[in-house]
């Protein structure tokens, strides 16, 4: 019977319950168990695609094609195992079932409530990967803060299921904060307490305390904060602030988080954690050899988050590099042709970032154009191949309206054109090419020696595409599109022939990186800027 274990959070939010639910994942899939992780957000939303990333972050797509909360992406990047539709579910996507269900007449004319209609179809869909009978664990994080009003009807669910399962079958972890007075020299246990408090009035026990904190918790703090909260001593758990969230799962291990949540739910302990190909990751992260200096040139820069899945890449790739990336965060509106030199100053290689909307477009022309003429490494995702596209089109083929439909509608030469099966969509949400494509690459190609295969898939989230009108004009020019969708004829790689490395993806390769498998784009993108750094430096 597959056991369930949930991660809720109180004092503040952002403690980073994602970061706590895919160590202990990791734990436990290093001990030979099927464990899989699942986000329950509390906000209306049907789901982040129609979200600001200033408001929520990246949206991280998967493979079937679901947009997504960003802590998805953790939870790949850890167990090296794909999510899916199921993994993510928000109040939005609850509401709208069961009021579908009203209007389908499926209540017999019963009023329809919070309870039991909302916190059934909750219980339902938290059971649902477990069902599948692929999975010994799963792990569901609950959006949000205890206490907040639109959680509520989560831990209420939480306290029925628990009660249906039985004591053994399943658990509650609570990740808190114990703050630093600095002026009264010591950590406080009150937060914490309250938090339980709170979380005791719904009706739920927690059985294993997290908590964040900046100093080591001592034994005398932990004491105090099992008799108060109600947990054995060995369930207070530390987590102190890392240097890198790939140190989490070791942390965890040193606090047995996941002896203690296997013996809770009666499962064996025996087999210790293998952990060696982890260990090997982060002994490459924490000793580089060399570093490297690469501007991310992007719309959301403000927000380092928006661009989570780039970063994390990018420290997959300099670890298998033995390289320290350096990243810079560079506003896309803040370039213009007076100062492109100066911002790029000093960098080893350049990423022109995914995004919608024409704000900062024309900066993105201006330090492709100046990559381009002056052999710096670059690398295009999504927007950033278009704009690559564009580029190209007004300054070497001389087609100087050369744009995309997106930002110039009346524009002489859609170079990026609005895909047909979009023209006749309304709605925002869900409804971009979404998920996973199969790509075509040419043999002799750039491309193909990164990869090293003809045949790969990456995920999409994107309305817009290369204009193939404009390909033979393009590749007499010198820009090939080395991979190609053998069904629709979508361009989704183009790359330059004289150029140390000038390569631009329609797809995100960033939500493929994990630490298993760093994403091969990202890893010779880096070997690339280190390559450009050793001459330039000579």
């Amino acid at each position: 019977m597959t056991k369930y274990i949930f991660v809720t959070g109180g004092v503040t939010s952002s403690l980073g319950k994602g970061i706590i639910a895919a160590s202990l994942a990791k734990l436990l899939q290093a001990r030979g168990f099927k464990v899989t992780i699942q986000k329950f957000d509390p906000y209306i939303n049907i789901d982040p695609g129609t979200l600001n990333p200033y408001e929520h972050g990246e949206c991280y797509v998967t493979e079937d094609g679901a947009e997504t909360d960003l802590d998805l992406g953790h939870y790949e990047r850890f167990l090296n195992v794909p999510t899916s539709q199921a993994n993510n579910v928000t109040t939005g996507r609850i509401y709208k079932h069961v009021i579908e269900q009203e209007r389908a007449g499926a209540y017999l004319g019963k009023t329809v409530q919070v309870i039991p209609h909302i916190t059934d179809e909750i219980k339902r869909r938290m059971q649902l990967l477990g069902q599948s009978g692929e999975y010994d664990i799963v792990i569901t994080e609950l959006g949000g803060t205890v206490g907040d009003i639109e959680s509520l009807p989560f831990i209420e669910a939480v306290r029925q299921l628990r009660w249906e399962l039985g004591n053994n079958d399943s658990l509650v972890i609570h990740l808190t904060l114990v703050p630093y007075l600095a002026a009264a020299g010591e950590l406080k246990t009150k937060p914490t307490q309250h938090s339980v408090k709170t979380l005791l009035e719904y009706g739920v026990q927690p059985d294993i305390l997290v908590c964040r904190t900046e100093h080591k918790l001592n034994q005398d703090i932990r004491k105090k904060l099992a008799l108060f909260c109600n947990v054995n001593v060995n369930a207070v758990v530390e987590s102190i602030d890392a240097k890198t969230i790939y140190d989490v799962p070791l942390l965890m291990l040193k606090e047995q988080l996941d002896k203690t949540a296997l013996t809770k739910l009666k499962l064996s302990t025996k087999s210790e954690p293998d952990l060696t190909n982890w260990k090997a990751f982060l002994g490459r992260l924490k000793n580089p050899t060399t570093e490297v200096n690469i501007g991310l040139v992007g719309k959301y820069v403000e927000l380092p988050d928006a661009y989570k899945s780039i970063s994390e890449a990018f420290i997959h790739a300099g670890s298998t590099n033995e390289t320290k990336v350096k990243v810079k965060f560079i506003a896309a509106e803040s370039i213009n042709t007076d100062n492109v030199e100066d911002k790029l100053k000093g960098l080893d290689g350049v990423l022109v970032a995914p995004g919608f909307g024409e704000r900062g477009l024309e900066g993105k022309l201006e330090t492709i154009k100046y990559v381009r003429e002056n052999k710096i490494p670059f690398f295009g995702i999504c927007l950033g191949m278009q704009c690559a596209v564009i580029e190209f089109g007004r300054n070497v083929l001389g087609l100087k309206k050369a744009n995309s439909y997106e930002m110039d509608e009346k524009t002489s030469h859609p170079v990026i054109n609005l895909m047909e099966e979009q023209k006749n969509i309304k709605d925002m949400g869900g409804t971009m090419r979404l998920g996973t494509y199969d790509c075509e690459i040419k043999k002799g190609t750039k491309a193909y020696a990164i990869y090293g295969k003809a045949k790969i898939s990456e995920r999409h989230r994107h309305r817009y595409e290369f204009n193939n009108a404009y390909l033979k004009e393009y590749e007499k020019a010198g820009m090939i599109a080395s991979g190609v969708n053998p069904k629709s004829g979508l361009v989704e790689i183009v790359e330059l022939k004289d150029h140390p490395f000038y390569v631009a993806g329609q797809f995100h390769p960033e939500l493929k990186s994990t630490v298993a498998n760093p994403h091969p784009l990202f890893v010779s993108f880096v070997a690339a800027a280190l390559a450009n750094k050793k001459t330039t430096t000579k």
